[in-house]
């Protein structure tokens, strides 16, 4: 069981590096949409006994990090008629080997800390530590919007994983909470995103700096 989920894991990871390492908006998009996917697969392994509560957040956890987002982010996509990142405040290269290195020390790092026994063959700490810097780095790297909500969403997936770590002890309240506000907050970005679309022609967030009373 350890290695399917270090294997769901490093699948998580490698959607990181997809995500900092691509300039296609619709490849960031999938490697989203792929890890809400795996990571949606993992509270049902770590968890062999049946819980209908497990059950259910993994459920909606799949359906709407790994359908209706991506689904939502592909349409606005469409409708602004843009591809690509073309003119990202870090560069690609450099995004991609900040997740690369975060990948690495997070491992280095989680060896170090005092986990629990259960805990300790598992890549859950240093998957979710690299997953917030990748998110981190997607929402500070690039200009835009599609792009930050992408990173917005990989952010709030690494602290999904830092939550799986007390499965065992406490049902997933506070991970369909967090599935709750995500939902929320991803259909107030998608009207801010419209907003933005509407009134310069872009999705550059770059352009709100030209705003003025």
């Amino acid at each position: 069981m350890t290695d399917a989920i270090n294997l769901l894991v490093g699948l998580a990871l490698g959607a990181n590096l997809l995500a900092l390492g691509s300039s296609r908006l619709p490849s960031i998009i999938r490697a989203a949409a792929i890890q809400g996917i795996v990571l949606g697969v993992i509270p049902l392994l770590l968890k062999p006994e049946f819980h209908w509560l497990v059950a259910l957040v993994s459920i909606g956890t799949i359906a709407i990090k790994g359908f209706v987002i991506p689904a939502l982010l592909l349409r606005a996509l469409r409708a602004a008629n843009i591809a690509r990142e073309e003119h990202p405040l870090l560069g690609f290269i450099p995004s991609l080997l900040i997740g690369a290195s975060a990948t690495v020390g997070a491992v280095i790092l989680a060896g170090h800390l005092p986990l629990l026994p259960e805990h300790r063959g598992l890549l859950l700490v240093p998957g979710a530590l690299a997953t917030l810097v990748s998110g981190l780095v997607l929402l500070v790297g690039r200009t835009k919007a599609i792009s930050q909500v992408c990173g917005y969403l990989i952010l709030e997936n690494g602290i999904y994983l830092f939550g799986l770590l007390l499965i065992r002890g406490t049902p997933l309240i506070v991970e369909a909470g967090i599935l709750l506000d995500l939902t929320v907050a991803i259909f107030v970005i998608g009207i801010i995103v419209d907003r933005i679309q509407r009134e310069f022609d872009s999705l550059d967030t770059g352009k709100l700096t030209s705003l003025h009373e």
